[in-house]
């Protein structure tokens, strides 16, 4: 079995099922989603913890049943420490890039400014493709 290439952001959870996309990336976005999609548990927790009308959060909580949601582990626990002790990063953003970073997966977020100084991170924005 093939090693997931991706880590979706919360922010582009919602731009995706929200159909806020630009086409290009809203093709790309199919793709990456047609694999099964990969999520932190942080965007799990975020997306859910919307209040969303019901069919709205009927499609977030199938969305998130169909993903892989990444949990903690002790090495994404580590990584997250290092993240935030050295770009005093928020914990949530601290998580996801450390969550991408162990599971060697590119980003997929639109909040780039957020992770861009952490180094061996890949971010892919997906409004600039």
């Amino acid at each position: 079995m093939e090693q997931p290439h991706y880590l979706i952001d919360t922010n582009t959870v919602i731009d995706y099922l929200g159909s806020k996309l630009p086409s290009s990336a809203m093709d790309f976005m199919n793709t990456v989603i047609d694999e099964v999609p990969n999520v932190s548990v942080v965007t799990k927790i975020e997306v859910l913890g919307f209040n969303a009308l019901e069919e709205h959060y009927q499609m977030l909580t199938n969305f998130m049943n169909d993903a892989t949601v990444f949990d903690l582990t002790s090495s994404i626990v580590d990584a997250s420490i290092l993240i935030r002790k050295k770009h005093k990063t928020k914990l949530p953003d601290a998580i996801i890039a450390a969550t991408a970073l162990v599971y060697e997966l590119a980003l997929i977020t639109r909040n780039t400014a957020d992770f861009k100084n952490i180094q061996g991170l890949k971010l892919i924005d997906p409004h600039s493709l």
